[in-house]
C-alpha cells in the first residue's frame, strides 16, 4: 500500500508541503532569491542530494522496485565477466531507497557481440565484423552500441534493423552514428574520472520492437597495391555489446483539480491544516515524492511547485517582474517557456548519481541533434527521453542526462540533467567546452533533413530566457576555455558564437548540417526575444 498525501490548493497547504525542502543540503547552493534569477558566481560545487529527513520519513511503505535486468551478460556494477543466456537483475545502489511507482519502471537488455561469418572475399588479415545475427528479445524501443575504453573509437560501420512488437515485419538497415568523445564529460572531471564510463555509439529510436539483428563492420584499410593488404587493419573496440533500452510507461497523467478522486489510500489522520478543507479540494491526492524525486524537484521551487509536471511560461513582463530587479534597471531576457520538468517526462530519479554538479555562470549554448533519428511522434517524446536518460547513465556510465535540454520536433522544451533549469548545471555535451555552457538537443536526426520550424523556435525562446538570466547576448561573442578536444587543446582560448553548434568546439557533423545552418535565425530571433 503506498503512503499518500492529501493536497489543498490553498497557499498554506502549498507552503506547508514545501518547507521540508526549503534549506538544501549544506553542499548545494542556497536558491538565488527571485524566480529565475541566476546563481552567484561561487565556485563551482556538488549540489543537493535527497532532501531531508522529514521529507523521507513522509514516504513510508513504498513499493519495491521492478528489476533492471540485463540479458546475457554481468550487471553494469561488476567487471567484464562470463556470457550466458539467462537474466541477471542489476543490483541497486545502497544510497538509492525502494522506488515508488510515480517512477516509471524500465529495463536496458545488453548482448555481447560475437564475430560474423566472413565473406568469401575477405582480406586476409583485416578485422573481422562483429555482431548479432537476428533473434528475439524482450520489448525494446532504442538501441545503440557500447564497448569497454571509453577513449577507444569505432571505426567502421553499425547497422541495425528490427522487428515491430507482435509482427513478422522487419525494418530495413539503419545506420547508428559511431561517434563517441564528441559527447562525453571532459577529460579529467569527477564525472569521467570516477565513473565506469563506457565508449558508445549514438542511441538511435525504432520503437516498440521484440526483435534484433545488428552488424559491425570495421572501417576497410587503405590498400595501395597487393603486397600492402593485410598491413594496416583496423581493430574493432573491445567488449563491444548490443544494448536494447525499454523506456517503460508514461508518468500517469495528474488528474484535474477538483475531479474525483482515484486512488484507494488516504492517510487515516489528517494534518489539521486540512481540516476546513472543501471535500473538492481534497480531492486531488498526488503520489509521494521519492526522496530522489523531491531533490529533483526542490531545485526548481521559485518556478514551479514541488511536484509539478510543467514549470509554466511567463510574459516578458512577468519574466522581468520575477527577477525583482532595481526599480528602473531593465534587462535584456526573453519570457519564460514552459518547460516539461523532468517529472513531467518521466525521468527516474533512482538512476542519476545522487548530487548535483555547478559551474559558475552560463556563457554560451551549443545546439545539437540527439541522432536518434526523426520516427517518433511528440507523444512519443518523453519516451525518447526516457530512452536517452537510460542509456547515457546505465550503458554509458554518465551520472546524468547528458544535455541540459532538449527540444522535440513540436516544439517543446525539455529539463534535461538534474539541477535547476535557471541554474548553470554542468552537463556532459560538448567535449572540451561543458564549462560555463548549456547544451540544448533537438530530438532527431538532421543531416540531411530540416529541422521543423517549431523546433528551431524553442531554441530561440529558450536560449533568449536561459542567456539572458546570465546576461549573454544570442547575437554575441564569447571567449571560452578548452578543456581538451579533437579541434581545440586544453588550456587554448577560443572565441565562439554565444549559441554555437557541436561542431564549432569539436569535430564532428552534430548538430548535423540542416540545424547548423538554422542556427543564424535562432541567433537573430533569440535576440529579438530580449529585447537587443
Amino acid at each position: 500500500m503506498r503512503a499518500l498525501l492529501v493536497t489543498s490548493v490553498s497557499a498554506t497547504c502549498a507552503a506547508a508541503l514545501a518547507l521540508p525542502l526549503a534549506t538544501p543540503a549544506s553542499s548545494a547552493p542556497l536558491p538565488h532569491s527571485g524566480s529565475g534569477r541566476p546563481p552567484s558566481t561561487s565556485p563551482a560545487s556538488p549540489g543537493a542530494g535527497p532532501p531531508s529527513s522529514s521529507v523521507r520519513a513522509e514516504a513510508t511503505a513504498r513499493e519495491a522496485p521492478a528489476p533492471d535486468t540485463f540479458t546475457s551478460g554481468t550487471s553494469r556494477s561488476d567487471a567484464p565477466g562470463t556470457s550466458g543466456t539467462s537474466d541477471a537483475t542489476e543490483p541497486r545502489s545502497a544510497k538509492s531507497p525502494a522506488a515508488s511507482a510515480a517512477e516509471p519502471a524500465g529495463s536496458t537488455q545488453s548482448l555481447p557481440l560475437g564475430p560474423l561469418a566472413a565473406p568469401s572475399n575477405r582480406v586476409a588479415g583485416a578485422a573481422q565484423a562483429q555482431g548479432l545475427p537476428q533473434r528475439d528479445a524482450r520489448p525494446f524501443s532504442l538501441v545503440g552500441v557500447v564497448w569497454d575504453d571509453a577513449a577507444a573509437e569505432l571505426h567502421g560501420t553499425v547497422q541495425v534493423r528490427t522487428r515491430a512488437t507482435g509482427t513478422t515485419r522487419w525494418s530495413d538497415w539503419q545506420d547508428i552514428e559511431t561517434h563517441n568523445a564528441d559527447h562525453a564529460a571532459d577529460l579529467g572531471s569527477a564525472e569521467r574520472e570516477g565513473r565506469t564510463v563506457r565508449g558508445s555509439t549514438a542511441p538511435l529510436w525504432v520503437g516498440d520492437s521484440d526483435g534484433v539483428e545488428v552488424r559491425v563492420r570495421p572501417e576497410t584499410p587503405e590498400t595501395p597495391d597487393a603486397q600492402d593488404r593485410a598491413a594496416t587493419p583496423v581493430p574493432l573496440p573491445q567488449g563491444m555489446r548490443l544494448e536494447l533500452v525499454d523506456p517503460g510507461e508514461d508518468p500517469a497523467p495528474e488528474p484535474a483539480r477538483g475531479a474525483p478522486a482515484t486512488r484507494s489510500a488516504v492517510p487515516a489522520a489528517l494534518p489539521a491544516v486540512f481540516a476546513d478543507t472543501p471535500p473538492a479540494s481534497a480531492a486531488v491526492v498526488p503520489e509521494v515524492l521519492t526522496a530522489e524525486s523531491a531533490a529533483t524537484s526542490a531545485v526548481n521551487a521559485e518556478l514551479a511547485p514541488l511536484g509539478a509536471t510543467i514549470i509554466p511560461a511567463l510574459t516578458k513582463a512577468e519574466t522581468e517582474e520575477s527577477l525583482n530587479l532595481a526599480p528602473g534597471a531593465k534587462p535584456y531576457i526573453g519570457p519564460r517557456p514552459k518547460i516539461v520538468t523532468r517529472k513531467g517526462w518521466g525521468a527516474d530519479e533512482r538512476l542519476r548519481e545522487r548530487n548535483f554538479a555547478y559551474t559558475k555562470t552560463v556563457k554560451a549554448a551549443f545546439v545539437h541533434h540527439s541522432a536518434t533519428g526523426n520516427n517518433y511522434t511528440c507523444q512519443q517524446a518523453p519516451s525518447v527521453l526516457r530512452s536517452i536518460y537510460r542509456y547515457h547513465v546505465k550503458s554509458s556510465g554518465w551520472r546524468d542526462f547528458g544535455y541540459n535540454f532538449a527540444v522535440d520536433k513540436c516544439g517543446n522544451i525539455y529539463e534535461g540533467r538534474a539541477g535547476g533549469v535557471s541554474k548553470a548545471v554542468l552537463g556532459a555535451h560538448t567535449l572540451g567546452f561543458n564549462t560555463n555552457t548549456m547544451g540544448i538537443a533537438v530530438l532527431g536526426t538532421y543531416s540531411s533533413s530540416n529541422p521543423p520550424a517549431a523546433a528551431v523556435t524553442a531554441v530561440s525562446k529558450l536560449t533568449a530566457w536561459k542567456l539572458g538570466l546570465f546576461g549573454a547576448n544570442p547575437k554575441g561573442k564569447v571567449t571560452l576555455v578548452s578543456g581538451g578536444s579533437n579541434k581545440y587543446k586544453a588550456g587554448m582560448k577560443v572565441k565562439m558564437n554565444v549559441i554555437s553548434g557541436h561542431r564549432d568546439g569539436f569535430a564532428t557533423e552534430c548538430p548535423g548540417a540542416r540545424l547548423y545552418k538554422k542556427l543564424g535565425k535562432a541567433r537573430t530571433s533569440s535576440a529579438k526575444l530580449q529585447g537587443r
